[in-house]
């Protein structure tokens, strides 16, 4: 086969490490989709008369709600026998294993309790917070390229990867799903961040959230088609535990971009000041 027909892929998970310290690519871009979104959620709270501090709570409750629903995710939805006679093993977090599905859970859940608490309009937090899950989302995607997991099925396709470090299916091209996921999200925040810059206010209450889920778990159903089974029991499935887990949330998405349709109205923010949260 010739080099032109595929990419060889074999680039060390680690940046550095000294000692029993190290610093891996996943980690660095997992911080940055942090530190990115504070940076633009910070620039939407203020431009609607919120403030800093309101974007430095929601960002702790953001933290909580995406690691602990990322790991109970990946679990409970995708090795439930194995944690659950092992429990302590749920702690290991730094073994890898995290569910895109468990921390979009864990990520309502936590604005949930974060709407509630402060007194905002939960759908507009929703509304805000997935600009800046879709730009996450697409960093994160990269961190699992550059640790060579979540690949596709093989490809004779001239941009197919060959994943050198995963010897077992090293041996033809492999869809680069993690590239196309990361794509697809980038373009997805492009959107959502182009519709609020243009509309702020105007906004009709639900809109960018309706349409994030739609879109978002609409193609992961899709890409699913291409990528290698994640554990041993999806070779036997119809649809992966990742497309089942997308069409629920894909019909919930649907339901309320009908919603909007049917009855536009804006969401207003509310909210208590930040400096009156901080007093209490």
């Amino acid at each position: 086969m010739s080099i032109l027909n595929y990419i060889t892929w074999d680039v060390s998970p680690s940046i550095f490490s000294i000692g029993s310290f190290e610093v891996r690519w996943y980690g660095l871009l997992f911080a940055l989709a942090f530190v990115f979104g504070q940076r633009i959620l910070t620039k939407i709270y203020v431009a609607e008369g919120r403030t800093e501090g309101d974007v430095d709570i929601i960002t702790l409750y953001m933290i909580v709600g995406t690691v602990v629903g990322a790991r109970l995710g990946h679990t409970l939805f995708y090795q439930p026998e194995y944690y659950l006679s092992n429990p302590i093993e749920i702690l290991k977090i730094w073994e890898g294993g995290l569910a895109s599905h468990g921390a979009t859970i864990g990520i309502l859940l936590a604005l949930w309790l974060f709407s509630r608490k402060h007194h905002f309009d939960y759908m507009w937090v929703l509304d805000r917070i997935v600009i800046v899950v879709a730009l996450g989302g697409a960093l994160i995607r990269l961190g699992n390229l550059m640790n060579s997991e979540i690949f596709g099925r093989p490809t004779d396709l001239p941009w197919g990867f060959i994943f050198v470090r995963q010897s077992e299916y090293s041996h033809v091209p492999r869809h680069p799903t993690q590239l196309y996921e990361s794509f697809s999200v980038f373009l997805l925040f492009v959107l959502l961040y182009w519709l609020w810059k243009k509309y702020k206010e105007a906004l009709p209450k639900g809109l960018l959230f309706g349409i994030f889920v739609t879109a978002l778990f609409t193609f992961r159903f899709l890409v699913e088609f291409l990528k290698e089974v994640q554990v041993e029991k999806e070779a036997t499935m119809a649809l992966n535990i990742g497309q089942q887990l997308s069409i629920p949330l894909i019909i919930i998405g649907l339901i309320i971009l009908f919603r909007v349709w049917r009855n536009p109205k804006p969401a207003l923010p509310g909210g208590k000041p930040a400096r009156e949260v901080a007093r209490k």
